[in-house]
């Protein structure tokens, strides 16, 4: 049943950083519990608790997270549309698909829809805390070169479409249409190279930049464009032939 699984006033991690409140959506009652335990240990505020996808919608709605751990196959309404729901009533909430496999198919029709990333089921507690932390700064979510990894794979011919029912890029029918002549020139090369994995890190270094000047960049970008976050960025990049499978890029060191 959903409900509130709140936390009372304690350690709320650094001053500086807002705690972010969770929702954790998943049928397995254990799934929902580990998760439950290890943030709220870690300071943060799980307000509620969903055992399939329409219960998700309907306390994201009234408990309005920030961050929703959405498990993609549930029972009744599965996670992919329950996160293209919770998005459309609140494109400001963050959705972190849960999965047991890292390149299970509706990941990507996920990632497409606005998901911010995933995670797999068996994530270590440090990595699950970070994820949550960090998931409004459209950075360091997941590891671009997973993303990427992702995308290709379900990039790479097949059906027009995904079995989550997703266009695949190329396919005619991309999922985000961004016009990007709206770029400048540099940021037209950051957005290709973010769509090849590359971390703001490894970014700097191959255009010789600051970090700082980077991250203004993507920032631009994500304004620009309307997305949500870096993995957002990856599928675009993908989607509108920006990049594709099989691309080499220059890494960090490289």
């Amino acid at each position: 049943m959903t409900g509130g699984v709140g936390v009372t006033g304690g350690a709320a991690g650094p001053a500086a950083e807002p705690v972010p409140r969770v929702l954790i959506a998943d049928d397995q009652e254990l799934v929902r519990t580990g998760f439950r335990l290890i943030l709220t240990a870690r300071g943060i505020d799980v307000v509620g608790e969903a055992a399939d996808g329409a219960e998700a919608v309907a306390a994201a709605r009234t408990l309005r997270p920030d961050v929703v751990l959405m498990d993609i196959r549930m029972p009744g309404m599965d996670g992919l549309e329950a996160a293209r729901r919770v998005l459309a009533q609140d494109p400001d909430c963050r959705v972190i698909m849960l999965t047991t496999f890292d390149l299970d198919h509706y990941v990507y029709a996920a990632l497409a829809a606005g998901a911010s990333g995933f995670l797999l089921k068996d994530v270590t507690s440090d990595h699950l805390t970070a994820a949550v932390r960090l998931v409004g700064t459209g950075d360091a979510l997941l590891a671009p070169s997973i993303t990427r990894r992702l995308v290709e794979r379900f990039a790479a011919g097949g059906p027009d479409r995904t079995a989550g029912g997703g266009p695949r890029p190329g396919s005619g029918g991309p999922a985000v249409h961004r016009d990007l002549a709206a770029l400048t020139p540099r940021e037209h090369e950051v957005l290709t190279l973010m769509g090849g994995g590359l971390s703001n890190a490894e970014l700097a270094s191959v255009l010789t930049l600051s970090e700082a000047t980077v991250k203004t960049h993507v920032a631009r970008i994500f304004a620009k464009l309307s997305l949500r976050d870096r993995a957002q960025a990856v599928v675009l990049a993908y989607e509108t032939g920006l990049v594709s499978p099989g691309d080499a890029f220059p890494r960090q060191g490289g």
